[in-house]
């Protein structure tokens, strides 16, 4: 399996961190796999929707969307939480939101990569998408909200 040329290791990784071995093992029981299949199949998730996120900020039509959803998670502010969210609804923020989106093109992809069922594939990138803001907002953070874009967040090219 070839990853995305974009793919930064070291966002798989904080992913895999991020996620821990408890969730690992609840993606690995979801895909009828052990510990080692789930990584797999979690760094291919992250490679396709840093991919398509990569895409939509380069598109007119979503780059706009995309941008305000990484300066809100480069914010020193942290989002609105909870019932100020809609009901928690949007309780990632913009940027959860963008994911989402991005979720079924991106597991659509895996599936067809890795032989997966779509809807469990489907089901797998969607647990990603909490842990992927999560590790966005970190490294806005660790940067201290100076400058830098998608590309600094993600790693690689910008």
């Amino acid at each position: 399996m070839s990853e995305p040329s974009f793919q930064d290791p070291s966002f798989q990784d904080d992913v895999l961190n991020e996620l821990g071995a408890d969730r690992l093992h609840e993606i690995a029981g979801l895909l009828g796999t052990d510990a080692a299949g789930a990584r797999e199949v979690v760094g291919s998730s992250v490679a396709e929707l840093s991919g398509e996120l990569r895409q939509a900020a380069a598109e007119p039509g979503s780059a706009d969307e995309v941008g305000a959803a990484v300066d809100e998670v480069a914010s020193p502010e942290p989002p609105l939480q909870g019932v100020a969210t809609l009901g928690g609804l949007m309780s990632g923020g913009l940027m959860a939101g963008v994911l989402a989106k991005l979720a079924k093109p991106a597991a659509d992809a895996v599936a067809k990569r890795t032989g997966i069922p779509p809807a469990t594939a489907n089901r797998a990138v969607e647990l990603l998408v909490p842990v992927v803001v999560a590790v966005l907002t970190k490294r806005a953070a660790k940067k201290g909200g100076a400058g830098g874009g998608l590309g600094d967040l993600l790693g690689g090219p910008k």
